[in-house]
């Protein structure tokens, strides 16, 4: 059964046309995104309970910076802490952690975030308490009036971001470190004439055409744990090996290629790299057996190329049973404190 959690202690633009953009969003809010145990900073909730809430959600990354708070940018993460710290009247807007930390015009249809609010920020500062029944800020008012809260939200947030649903996380749960897996598509349409102008936010147009069976070829050599730092922005401590679970690619109904990529975490730009890379085996540029050489280099290699943003879409985070999620977020934490 889900609990109150106690507070281990404080934690440290392509701009839209939108109400919800600038400081009263939060958007330069600092935070530290991986921090399971995020209080709400200057809520100062003491020995009070916190209620940890999980919020899963999508958005249109076109006019976003990304998902994390950039002081002067618009990002996913500063227009939904403002919209709830302006709902549930904060003084600061609260602490996100998210399962993807996804780049600058990346989108997202099965996003997963995490929030912990002390008792005090209950629901019933949003929607008003249906029955007298449940104390104010507990685990029982924000399960009942959840749904309303919701709609309450997505009417003051942004027509690209919405919430999908909001629950009582239950225990152990961590939207970040608790993930089994996080699966991505990216688009890509090699027809020339036939692409969709309404789809060209979200598709990559190519003018050479591709070959998929040597795209799969390709693919299927970087299945399993590798170190992928021949794909991966280095970050300073940060371990860049992965366990890549599928990559494949197929023409959807309308004849788009669409690449599936999923792996327990992700490096930054790996998946966009690892795209790019099989993009040129598919156009004849590169042999099928490239792929595997410079993955076996294990540094960038010029030749790959990184896509553009905007084809790739965070499709599901996957999460164990309940019971199991405490020991997921532990192992997740010893093995790479980076996943992303």
């Amino acid at each position: 059964m889900p609990r109150l959690v106690t507070p281990q202690g404080p934690t440290t633009s392509r701009p839209a046309k939108s109400s919800l953009t600038g400081s009263s969003l939060g958007a330069g809010h600092p935070g530290d995104v991986g921090d399971d145990r995020a209080d709400i900073a200057g809520a100062g909730s003491g020995g009070h309970g916190v209620v940890r809430l999980r919020l899963d959600l999508g958005y249109d990354g076109s006019q976003f910076h990304g998902w994390a708070a950039q002081p002067g940018m618009r990002t996913v993460q500063g227009v939904l802490s403002g919209a709830l710290g302006l709902l549930l009247r904060l003084p600061q807007p609260p602490e996100l952690t998210v399962a993807g930390r996804t780049d600058a015009g990346v989108h997202a249809r099965g996003q997963v975030a995490h929030l912990d609010l002390p008792e005090q920020a209950g629901p019933e500062r949003i929607v008003p308490k249906r029955t007298g029944s449940e104390q104010t800020g507990s685990e029982q008012a924000w399960t009942a009036a959840a749904p309303a809260v919701t709609a309450r939200l997505n009417r003051v947030l942004p027509a690209d971001v919405r919430v999908h649903a909001i629950r009582v996380a239950p225990d152990g749960f961590d939207a970040r470190f608790s993930a089994l897996w996080r699966r991505y598509s990216y688009r890509i349409c090699d027809l020339g004439a036939s692409a969709d102008p309404l789809r060209r936010h979200d598709t990559l147009w190519h003018r050479r055409p591709l070959d998929l069976d040597l795209m799969n070829e390709a693919a299927a050599a970087c299945l399993g744990e590798h170190d992928f730092a021949a794909f991966c922005r280095r970050r300073t401590g940060a371990s860049t090996v992965r366990e890549l679970l599928r990559f494949d690619w197929h023409r959807d109904e309308v004849g788009v290629v669409v690449g599936t990529v999923l792996a327990d975490a992700f490096c930054h730009n790996m998946v966009r790299a690892l795209a790019g890379a099989v993009l040129a085996v598919g156009d004849g540029r590169q042999p099928a057996s490239w792929l595997s050489a410079v993955l076996a280099a294990g540094v960038r290699d010029p030749a790959v190329t990184v896509l553009p943003p905007h084809p790739l879409c965070l499709e599901q985070v996957s999460y164990p049973p309940d019971a199991e999620l405490s020991a997921r977020a532990l192992l997740t934490r010893q093995v790479r404190g980076s996943a992303s």
